[in-house]
């Protein structure tokens, strides 16, 4: 009797699964498990979207489940060859990431800085200059970042000043040559290492 019980139970459930699925999917057309969706709605159009803060179903299971599509860059700079061959440092370029929030990405005019003169007959180098003379900055695609639900609000200034080593959070970028997430920054990874640390665990830490 308790099988039969338990059986009907999940016969149940995976049959309002179904329902509610079909009934999402029919309410939006655009659903995709893929990258996220980027066209905007345009204004006087009328849009159904599965809750006020994610556009369809889709959207919502990647947020959740911290999926995301691989970054495809402009660009295929190279770090192992900067960081490993040449020596430089990551502040070097990201410049503010030792006395701010945010770690800036380079611009067209801080590479050609330095490749004005070095490796100008490289096809990569020739792209970066053509944006310059352009008056473009290259359109790099972020890689790491927390998703505007999350309610985080990270500094990188006071990570680096408490000898937080980039590779903890960004993995070691002298093993590879084009940035990819190789760390998963969910929120059990920062807590583990803010206890590790010793540093506040308290929520307005991060969410604030």
């Amino acid at each position: 009797m308790q099988t039969k019980r338990i059986l009907g139970y999940g016969v149940a459930v995976i049959a309002a699964s179904v329902l509610v699925w079909g009934r999402f999917k029919a309410a939006s057309p655009s659903y995709s498990l893929g990258a996220p969706e980027q066209d905007a709605v345009s204004p006087g159009a009328s849009s159904r979207v599965y809750t006020p803060a994610h556009r369809t179903f889709g959207d919502a299971w990647r947020d959740f489940f911290n999926r995301r599509g691989e970054a495809v860059q402009p660009i295929a700079y190279t770090h192992q060859v900067h960081l490993v061959k040449i020596g430089m440092q990551c502040v070097l370029c990201h410049v503010g990431v030792d006395s701010g929030p945010d770690a800036r990405i380079p611009g067209a005019q801080v590479c050609m800085t330095c490749h004005q003169a070095v490796a100008t007959d490289n096809p990569e180098i020739k792209k970066v200059a053509s944006y310059l003379q352009r008056g473009e900055e290259i359109p790099w695609q972020r890689v790491y970042g927390f998703s505007p639900f999350a309610h985080v609000k990270f500094n990188h200034a006071p990570h680096v000043r408490a000898g937080v080593d980039c590779k903890a959070c960004h993995g070691d970028m002298t093993q590879v040559t084009v940035a990819r997430r190789s760390v998963d920054m969910t929120m059990g990874f920062c807590v583990d290492c803010h206890k590790l640390k010793g540093a506040s665990i308290d929520c307005t830490t991060c969410h604030f």
